[in-house]
């Protein structure tokens, strides 16, 4: 193999890289266990991340601004109780639904403006949001679960997150699959996608070409929370209950998820379908360990280091380049 074939094979493995891992996990892992190669398995795999995954469409876009969103666990938690809440209540599904979505996105777009507008530092906001709804998550469940019931409306509302269709796709995928799909021509193919790749690159200049980076950040931390709803709407549905816990350190997963696909935390660089990839991987992860039998306290400790390595080399990547 010459010169240029290794570097053109170097820079496709780079490039490819979230891919490479994963494929090489599947590998190592099916070798290790044979349980987890078995399609039952790999379908159970993708079935626990796709809630993580759509979390972290909405995170790849504030990322790639430049900012962060640790709120989403909370948003999460809270706009699920929300949904459970309107469902005992015998309220409409698809009112509930888009109830749930529409304080999804006012809540980003209260992080967006205090961090697009007052000049905010993002960790700070959404620390105090992530604060803000978990706590009143806690007030409107008393600090308990809150049944899905019995009603009219359970039924439909139990298919977002349990449904299968043709009996055979999980409704969750199919959720997940619509809203990449949706993320990828937003980012790839609208002007709006430019836009959020410029901030992130160099907010400045963005400015000074004539981008709105308010109203482009303030969009991002929107879409960031709308996706959380999805996912709490999955979440209680899926356990039939709204949990006053719920989508504690899922903020932690989904963040795993974008840096492990790639996506630069110095935003501007990064591809939001290898953010589902980065799902994967966490998913694969957890899987393995919960086959070997590794103790839950173990695995946290285990996908910390993982971010820890996935910074370091994106460090590495930025003096290097």
């Amino acid at each position: 193999m010459n010169q240029q074939a290794r570097e053109n094979v170097k820079a496709f493995l780079y490039k490819y890289k979230p891919f490479v891992i994963m494929i090489a996990m599947a590998v190592i892992f099916g070798m290790m266990n044979p349980t987890f190669i078995r399609i039952s398995n790999l379908t159970n795999i993708f079935r626990q991340v796709a809630t993580n995954a759509i979390l972290a469409v909405g995170v790849s876009f504030v990322i790639l601004t430049g900012g962060i969103d640790i709120s989403v666990g909370s948003v999460l938690g809270f706009t699920g109780a929300v949904a459970v809440y309107l469902i005992v209540q015998e309220v409409n599904i698809i009112l509930v639904v888009l109830i749930s979505l529409v304080l999804g996105a006012i809540i980003g777009c209260v992080n967006g403006f205090f961090i697009a507008k007052c000049r905010l530092q993002p960790m700070i906001v959404t620390l105090a949001t992530m604060s803000i709804f978990r706590g009143a998550t806690l007030v409107l469940t008393d600090g308990r679960p809150i049944p899905l019931g019995s009603g009219a409306m359970a039924p439909y509302y139990k298919f977002i997150g349990s449904g299968m269709l043709f009996d055979r796709i999980p409704s969750q995928m199919i959720i997940m699959l619509v809203i990449y799909c949706l993320a990828f021509f937003v980012l790839n193919r609208r002007v709006y996608g430019r836009h959020v790749y410029a901030v992130g690159g160099n907010e400045e200049a963005a400015n000074l070409s004539g981008i709105n980076v308010i109203k482009t950040k303030i969009a991002a931390y929107m879409t960031c929370g709308v996706t959380a709803a999805v996912g709490g709407l999955i979440i209680s549905s899926r356990i039939s209950s709204a949990q006053p816990t719920a989508g504690v350190s899922f903020e932690m997963d989904a963040i795993a998820a974008v840096v492990i696909g790639g996506t630069s935390l110095r935003g501007g660089q990064g591809q939001v379908l290898f953010s589902m990839v980065g799902a994967i991987i966490i998913g694969m992860l957890n899987n393995m360990q919960n086959l070997m039998r590794v103790p839950s306290y173990y695995q946290t400790i285990v996908k910390g280091v993982i971010i820890l390595i996935a910074v370091l080399l994106d460090e590495k990547t930025k003096k290097s380049g």
